[in-house]
């Protein structure tokens, strides 16, 4: 039961980055919904004292503005990740990139060892496989198999992948 509990919460730990994304995504469109309205009402103002045309070019050159420290942004953080790597060795880098898959393949071959020892014991010992199984492959080794399959793999649901 209590690993049926941590899958479930494993799976949907994996959503919580698109909820958060959901309520920033919502916070965003309501503050340029407040913002187009703030500017609809000082466009009418302007368009009374006859400055229309200026409220365009300031448009434009605040739309520039955000493009250019938003690329700027993204700029600096590649850079960051390529600096990261400046100087490592290759075996340095090539280690940092296979972490997630390293942990996975060792987990999967972690479970296939453990059902294989299992059966070979089973057999040699004369012990039943259930009884043999439940010595070698417990609760806490499922509740953290199931977790970290949950949480990698549930990402994918979430992200449509």
């Amino acid at each position: 039961m209590f690993t049926l509990f941590t899958t479930i919460v494993s799976f949907l730990t994996a959503g919580v980055p698109k909820v958060l994304d959901f309520f920033q995504d919502r916070g965003d469109k309501k503050h340029e919904l407040e913002m187009a309205h703030l500017q609809l009402q000082r466009e009418l103002e302007l368009q009374k004292a006859g400055l229309a045309s200026q409220v365009k070019i300031e448009e434009i050159k605040y739309d520039e503005i955000q493009t250019t420290a938003a690329s700027a942004e993204r700029g600096a953080l590649y850079e960051h990740d390529i600096e990261i790597g400046r100087g490592a060795s290759t075996w340095a880098v090539n280690a940092r990139a296979m972490v997630r898959p390293v942990i996975t393949y060792g987990l999967f071959c972690l479970l296939v060892f453990v059902e294989a020892f299992g059966f070979y014991y089973s057999i040699n010992t004369g012990t039943p496989f259930p009884v043999a199984m439940d010595h070698l492959w417990d609760e806490d080794m499922q509740v953290i198999w199931a977790s970290i399959i949950s949480f990698w793999f549930g990402s994918r649901a979430f992200n449509g992948k």
